[in-house]
């Protein structure tokens, strides 16, 4: 599937730059304009059932030394119990570190809700919501950054 048939829009993120202001969950909202069943068949179960949170895993391989000049990466949103990409789209480093940094800091004053959602919409319309607490960075030659990842504590990788 395309990377360019994606567009990525966070909301909640502000508070975190600025260090004012209550904290807010981070949400990301993934907007799918390609062919619909393709992606729809991805985020289903063989159950038939669209999979959980906990069925899924979010990453951001870097493309680029995060020392370089405005780094890029890769946004990817995988299923955990077949390890299949589902969906993967570009995006600058710096966003996306700035949006793991918000969740972060939300997750020290959040109930277990989980640390950020991620919402993917299909022709407009959402067809999943997760929340999820693990967001994994993993520097351009696959080596997982524990510093720039969000990992919750007790938690072993």
């Amino acid at each position: 599937m395309r990377r360019d048939y994606f567009t990525l829009q966070v909301s909640n993120v502000d508070w975190v730059e600025e260090d004012e202001g209550t904290p807010a969950k981070p949400t990301v909202t993934i907007e799918f304009e390609g062919p619909v069943s393709t992606l729809r068949e991805r985020l289903t179960g063989t159950d038939g059932e669209p999979l959980e949170a906990a069925e899924t895993d979010v990453a951001f391989r870097l493309q680029d030394s995060l020392d370089g000049e405005a780094p890029r990466g890769v946004v990817s949103v995988t299923n955990r119990v077949t390890g299949d990409f589902i969906l993967e789209l570009n995006e600058d480093a710096d966003d996306v570190l700035t949006f793991i940094k918000a969740a972060r800091r939300y997750g020290e004053s959040a109930d277990g809700e989980g640390e950020y959602t991620v919402e993917v919409s299909l022709e407009g319309e959402s067809f999943v919501t997760y929340d999820k607490s693990t967001f994994l960075v993993y520097n351009e030659e696959g080596g997982l950054l524990r510093s720039q990842s969000l990992i919750p504590s007790g938690v072993e990788l």
